[in-house]
């Protein structure tokens, strides 16, 4: 149906990946401002759900009580598995 996209909302994204449980819980914590993203050497805070998240961006997050530093691999096409999900990020953490 898609071929492969080059942006994602942010809440999309963050849901697809599997970091929050619904579309709406990734939103509220993006408008919340609570998501860092860094693109091109510039990095800024995210106040909107429907900001793009492009494959190689920067995303820096506080969640569960550890720092999430990972990169954008991938847009996905849907919510999938554990596995699947994985497969749209890499993570930097230092662990």
């Amino acid at each position: 149906m898609s071929g492969e996209v080059d942006a994602c909302r942010a809440d999309v994204w963050l849901w697809r990946a599997r970091f929050f449980k619904t579309r709406a819980m990734a939103a509220k914590f993006v408008e919340g401002r609570r998501v860092r993203l860094t693109r091109s050497g510039l990095e800024h805070r995210l106040d909107k759900a429907a900001r793009p998240i492009k494959v190689g961006d920067q995303l820096v997050f506080a969640l569960g009580g550890r720092l999430i530093t990972i990169v954008v691999v991938a847009m996905g096409d849907r919510r999938g598995p554990a596995e699947e999900a994985r497969a749209l990020y890499s993570t930097l953490d230092a662990a």
